[in-house]
């Protein structure tokens, strides 16, 4: 796996000219967040996998054929950034993926996150979740899930970065301070 370690503005150089950028991390890091922001700024279509491929009406998950099926046709596209961090998908996505910006904030501020958009869009569905699936405040289990992210998670999502995306450049950032910097440099690289 291709850890990139560059300066800001070498990065945002980069993440400049990419076609195809991947956006992972916990939930609550704000993946969703970042990757609408950089869609803008780039002219890339933004999809949101949980919008795009993972849910339907009423919280149902998506048959895992149909979901794979509609990945295949969205990254055969030849521009678009996506946001989700589900790394069953990986032999689909890293392949076409010019690159991967991974969001590896602490977990309290993902939870933060977390606690932040059920407050404030509860009952509501979000632009960036599917129709029929307004936001809820978290469950143990989603709570449980984002608290041990980097310790459960993450070890699997980098092993199948390695396998499906070896040559894929890594951008990770650790702070909300380090997102607003890279969308700052990326704008002004623009």
């Amino acid at each position: 796996m291709l850890h990139v370690l560059l300066t800001g503005a070498q990065a945002a150089a980069v993440i400049s000219g990419a076609n195809r950028i991947c956006v992972i991390g916990c939930s609550g890091s704000g993946k969703t967040t970042l990757a609408r922001a950089l869609g803008e700024r780039l002219s890339l279509p933004h999809m949101s996998m949980d919008k795009a491929f993972f849910w339907l009406p009423g919280w149902k998950k998506r048959n895992k054929a149909e979901e794979r099926a509609l990945i295949a046709q969205a990254v055969a596209t030849e521009r678009w950034i996506m946001d989700g961090t589900g790394s069953s998908s990986f032999d689909l996505r890293m392949p076409r993926t010019d690159v991967v910006l991974w969001l590896r904030l602490p977990r309290w501020l993902c939870l933060l996150g977390v606690f932040r958009r059920a407050a404030g869009s509860h009952g509501r569905v979000r632009r960036d979740m599917a129709p029929g699936c307004p936001e809820r405040f978290p469950d143990r289990e989603f709570l449980s899930y984002i608290w041990n992210f980097e310790t459960r998670v993450a070890p699997p999502v980098e092993r199948d970065m390695a396998t499906y995306g070896p040559n894929v450049p890594i951008f990770t950032l650790k702070s909300r301070r380090e997102v607003a910097r890279l969308l700052d440099l990326v704008s002004a690289a623009d």
